[in-house]
């Protein structure tokens, strides 16, 4: 049963991770003034949006709203993915941090699927986590291209 319990745990907030992710990149979008940067910001959200719907769908706990009422709800200000992006926000919005944090949140949301998909034992439930964890690789090089694009860097 603790091994249920772990799985159900781990893809409520793998869920509740990508909601912030998600958060984060519509919130981030609206405080681009580059237009390429804001797409790219859209793009991911639409992104972390499927990804929420991955996790949710194999979700068998009775504990969470609707999908889209979950999704519609406010950004949780206490995620790691909010916080970071305040900070930036409060400090005079720079278009550069933002894209750098955004590789360093996705990175640290790949290591953390990875991990978590090493133990899972339900095939297709790591698999998910497995996918989601490609996609979110894809992302950290999106946005480092991003970077490297308007800022001539990469990290």
């Amino acid at each position: 049963m603790s091994e249920i319990y772990n799985e159900l745990e781990a893809l409520k907030a793998a869920i509740l991770t990508e909601k912030a992710a998600m958060d984060f990149y519509k919130f981030g979008a609206t405080k681009m003034v580059d237009e390429h940067a804001c797409r790219t910001f859209e793009i991911l959200a639409k992104d972390e949006l499927h990804h929420a719907r991955m996790f949710y769908d194999v979700y068998s706990g009775k504990d969470l709203p609707p999908f889209d009422e979950l999704m519609a709800a406010p950004p949780d200000t206490e995620s790691d993915w909010w916080k970071a992006l305040q900070k930036i926000i409060l400090g005079n919005f720079d278009e550069q941090r933002a894209l750098e944090l955004a590789i360093d949140q996705e990175e640290a949301l790949e290591k953390s699927l990875r991990a978590t998909a090493a133990q899972i034992s339900d095939p297709k439930i790591r698999d998910i986590y497995l996918a989601n964890a490609g996609s979110t690789h894809g992302h950290a090089q999106l946005v480092t291209e991003d970077l490297k694009a308007l800022f001539g860097q990469s990290r």
